[in-house]
């Protein structure tokens, strides 16, 4: 009977969505076309002995922190994240530790700084070997009697192999290909066909309706929306009308960044020691001036909330929906205009840093919740194992997020670090430590003299003046120095390779 009614649902479902399809514009009716799982007559599943919750962890690369119809996009459309915000919470000042994609990656899955997981950037010598090492959250969990899953972008070197800790593996080298992609399933090197972010969702959908005899980790780690921001076939007329006005830079913003002036030595690639560039997928002549592209990265995006929500259907159809935290954010951020900056991360600046991040969990988290703490990318792996019951075999430096659940008032942090480690290949961005204490945001420069930066964010959100040469601001700027060093000197721990 269960399997009756599951047809019926969604073929009524089906024919309604294809009558709103005809009688609504393209924008409006962004889930159709969607690739559906196949169906495998997944009956809700039987109860389990262990009540644990199941985490399911989806990661975008390259996603902004206003990349959601929620929080306000001009033109974007995302309603299964939406949704997701709207019977759970949303996490307002939510932030990477790195905006870079390896070493952010790296450190939700630890719960550690850079600096101590060693994942420091996306070209150092030997990331994939560390990688296989890292403590991480599916492989603490793992230990503990979860069944875990990986599916999607590693991107910690250009190796797609296993790494320990998984039952099930789904990985491409690298960055993979938008289409017609190669994975490696369990050590097992698959060509597949069709559209990357579709294969993952759907990889997903029949992970989560097998029969599950523990409770589980599913991590997915999607390609889109990074560039060449190439959209799903189904998705190329979406927002063809949409306009994009990039941000103002205001008087002033750039000339107070010394740092833009900075201009080292160019780098040879193909000739410096040590230099890992990946090689960039063809952008298929799509168009590149800035609207083009914010409209393509919007596209892909609307593949990656396609697939939330087939997966949200599947925890449904399972009976497993309220058993399980569903945590959706994205590596970094991404500046579009801003400072004079296009199509960039790696900078200490609030759009590079800030990310999206959306969490259901009815168990602990009220539905419309919203979370103005600053939640940091190390804050996932405790909050998932205090989720689990399971003590960290080594501390982190991230904290738990489950008493913010519960409470807007909740006290998180008073302080917080961020940092980025120099890429050979990319010598314009050199290292940088910044500090957030209140109001206030100091950027460090240690190869760099005279580039530091300090910012009053309650005056100045958009970080468009530089008031580090205030004399004012003497006693703040000293007590910054101070707490960034005492940040430092307290993370500097050892990793314990599990």
């Amino acid at each position: 009977m269960s399997g009756e009614k599951k047809i019926s649902r969604r073929s009524l479902l089906q024919s309604a969505l294809l009558v709103a399809a005809a009688q609504a514009p393209a924008h409006a009716a962004l889930g159709l076309g969607a690739p559906q799982a196949e169906p495998h007559n997944a009956a809700p599943h039987a109860p389990r002995h262990d009540q644990r919750p199941n985490i399911v962890f989806l990661i975008a690369d390259d996603m902004r922190h206003d990349d959601m119809s929620c929080v306000g996009h001009p033109f974007a459309k995302t309603p299964h994240l939406d949704r997701l915000a709207r019977e759970g919470a949303l996490f307002t000042n939510a932030r990477c530790t790195t905006p870079l994609c390896s070493p952010s990656r790296a450190s939700y899955l630890t719960g550690l700084y850079v600096h101590s997981n060693q994942i420091v950037n996306n070209d150092r010598n030997g990331l994939a070997e560390i990688s296989h090492r890292l403590p991480t959250f599916p492989r603490i969990l793992f230990n503990e009697g979860y069944e875990t899953a990986f599916m999607g972008k590693w991107h910690m070197g250009f190796d797609d192999t296993p790494r320990p800790g998984f039952d099930l593996w789904v990985s491409f080298r690298a960055l993979g290909l938008y289409d017609n992609n190669q994975f490696n399933v369990n050590g097992v090197r698959e060509q597949k066909r069709g559209y990357t972010t579709d294969h993952l969702n759907e990889y997903a959908v029949k992970f989560i309706e097998q029969p599950h005899s523990k409770p589980f980790v599913l991590y997915v780690g999607h390609k889109a929306p990074h560039k060449p921001y190439i959209p799903a076939a189904r998705h190329n007329d979406l927002y063809k009308n949409a306009a994009f006005q990039p941000p103002a830079v205001a008087p002033g913003d750039v000339e107070g960044k010394p740092i833009l002036r900075y201009k080292p030595e160019p780098v040879d690639v193909l000739r410096t020691d040590g230099v890992t560039p990946e090689p960039q997928e063809s952008n298929r002549d799509r168009l590149l001036d800035l609207a083009s592209v914010a409209r393509d990265r919007a596209r892909c995006i609307n593949s990656l909330d396609d697939g939330v929500g087939m997966i949200y259907d599947a925890l449904e159809r399972t009976g497993q929906l309220d058993n399980t935290i569903i945590i959706c954010t994205s590596d970094h951020g991404y500046l579009m205009g801003e400072h004079g900056i296009t199509e960039a991360k790696r900078w200490s600046w609030e759009p590079s840093e800030r990310v999206p991040m959306v969490m259901r969990y009815p168990k602990l988290i009220p539905a419309g919740s919203k979370r103005d703490q600053d939640v940091l990318s190390i804050d996932i792996a405790p909050t998932v194992l205090d989720l689990a019951g399971v003590k960290p075999p080594a501390p982190m430096h991230g904290k738990s997020l489950v008493p913010v659940f519960g409470s807007a008032d909740a006290h998180l942090r008073d302080s917080f670090l961020t940092e980025y480690f120099l890429e050979k290949y990319m010598p314009s961005v050199p290292d940088w430590q910044c500090v957030r204490m209140g109001k206030w945001k100091y950027t460090y420069y240690p190869t760099v003299p005279g580039a530091d930066e300090l910012y009053d964010l309650s005056a100045d959100p958009r970080e468009e003046k530089n008031v580090i040469g205030d004399a004012a601001n003497r006693q703040v700027l000293s007590d910054l120095k101070k707490e960034l060093a005492r940040l430092l000197a307290e993370t500097q721990t050892d990793m314990l390779m599990v």
